[in-house]
């Protein structure tokens, strides 16, 4: 279990999150603390620059999509790191409102 769990389960269900995520690596688009509305999405919907919820190797991740070849998605930070590649079904949500 990760810290997002519980949202996922929700997104999942087809329900809309709100939480506030804490770290660093995406200053500049979401500070540490700030409250993240997360809403259930359909992957032609997806595009890049989006912040999704996902999961990359089991991890647990409110991060950007960096790039989309085919049906994979690349994840990462707002910082330059790379997370990896995932498929559609490890992104469980799309943030669509961030507030202080």
């Amino acid at each position: 279990m990760g810290w997002a769990t519980g949202h996922i389960e929700r997104l999942l269900a087809g329900e809309t999150v709100s939480f506030r995520p804490r770290g660093n690596s995406m200053s500049g688009k979401i500070e540490s603390g700030q409250l993240c509305t997360v809403s259930p999405t359909q992957p032609e919907m997806l595009r890049v620059g989006d912040i999704v919820l996902c999961k990359v190797n089991g991890r647990e991740y409110l991060h950007l999509i960096k790039a989309i070849q085919g049906p994979r998605f690349q994840i990462g930070n707002n910082r330059g790191l790379i997370n990896g590649w995932v498929s559609a079904n490890s992104i469980y949500g799309k943030c669509t409102n961030v507030e202080s």
